[in-house]
């Protein structure tokens, strides 16, 4: 291949897709110390639609620049370094992190050590560090096969699920007694349900999610109870509840303040797989808020002092891992109709919840 394709996406209207291609840079103009990655396989679930959804407002789309009004998703995978102006960077390198969907990316390597290294592109400054580090992962057997597979479809959403938990429990869980999670289906959700449920046996853990999606969810042994959207009456209201939004779904979010009223203790949004961005007013409860991951990053960082986060993470994901063997199936796909097919299911919300894509551009 002589070229970088890209897969894009209509900032203004994400179910238009496009296809750009440029030239491949040979080695001698990369930049200084720049790296030519191949990008080998990337995961793809909601997560990304929440990224694509938020490009402007969470600054996603200036990490991989598309031309004419278009964005390129970020994506969480492997790439392998094919040319390599860095002195400690060889080529066959291979590296796990935030790449865009496309055949190749050029990395401007900086603080290069021997577990990573981060890019020092100036378009890619000024967001959250998490986003511009690659771990140097050719020799760890923790991403080798379908467990770099997990790593990819999940780790990331994993290290939200663990911050949500964590700021509930610095937080003491606002005084709930009960907290609820929507989409609960979704990766992200029930990740935070593992860790409440396993953490907190006192407190009950309610998900919320589709009537096709309820068995999924229920056979997941995370949650206390799952209820199908339309039966959110059947909820006692009289409980003090914390909220957790994993959907952006406002129509939802209004009828469940309604429901419990003064007792929504906490209503969290953490995630936009809904594509209705209308807000409802005037709510009973908690007013509902953003979390920001990277703002309990920086505070437990403070307090828990160098490898602190890694440490507890690493606890939690050991704990985490081993579900994911009997509730993912992996399904590979190849080839840039491939990755339009499963990008126009997910933007629909059309995959099965048991279903973990990892995709390629290129075709196999």
């Amino acid at each position: 291949m002589n070229s970088i394709q890209q897969f894009n996406v209509d900032r203004a209207d994400l179910a238009k897709t496009s296809l750009t291609e440029t030239p491949l840079p040979s080695r001698e103009t990369l930049p200084d110390d720049g790296l030519l990655v191949k990008v080998d396989r990337f995961a793809f679930t909601a997560n990304n639609i929440t990224y694509a959804m938020l490009g402007d407002a969470l600054k996603y789309w200036q990490l991989f620049p598309a031309p004419d009004g278009r964005g390129n998703i970020p994506v969480w995978g492997f790439g392998d370094v094919i040319a390599s102006k860095h002195p400690s960077v060889p080529e066959g390198e291979r590296l796990f992190g935030y790449f865009p969907m496309a055949t190749h990316l050029v990395i401007e390597a900086v603080d290069v050590s021997k577990r990573g290294l981060r890019d020092g592109a100036a378009h890619r400054q000024g967001v959250a560090p998490v986003y511009n580090a690659y771990a140097r992962v050719g020799a760890d057997p923790a991403f080798v096969g379908r467990q770099g597979d997990y790593q990819a479809l999940l780790r990331p959403l994993f290290m939200l699920s663990f911050l949500v938990d964590d700021f509930l429990a610095d937080a003491e869980l606002f005084g709930a007694k009960q907290v609820i999670l929507s989409s609960a289906s979704s990766k992200t959700a029930f990740g935070l349900a593992h860790l409440l449920h396993t953490g907190r046996s006192p407190i009950r853990v309610i998900g919320l999610t589709s009537a096709r999606n309820a068995d999924f969810t229920s056979s997941l042994g995370c949650y206390h109870e799952v209820i199908p959207y339309d039966r959110i009456d059947t909820l006692r209201p009289e409980q003090a509840t914390a909220f957790v939004d994993m959907a952006g779904n406002a129509e939802l979010r209004g009828r469940l303040h309604r429901h419990f009223g003064d007792r929504l203790v906490y209503s969290g949004r953490v995630g936009m797989t809904h594509q209705d961005m209308a807000e409802v007013d005037d709510m009973p409860g908690a007013k509902p808020s953003w979390f920001f991951a990277p703002d309990q990053i920086r505070k437990r960082a403070r307090e828990w002092g160098p490898g602190g986060i890694d440490q507890r993470f690493g606890a939690a994901w050991a704990g985490f891992a081993p579900m994911l063997e009997k509730s993912l199936m992996i399904v590979e796909r190849f080839g840039v109709e491939a990755v339009e097919e499963v990008y126009r299911q997910t933007l629909a919300g059309q995959v099965a919840p048991s279903e973990g894509h990892m995709l390629s551009l290129a075709e196999r």
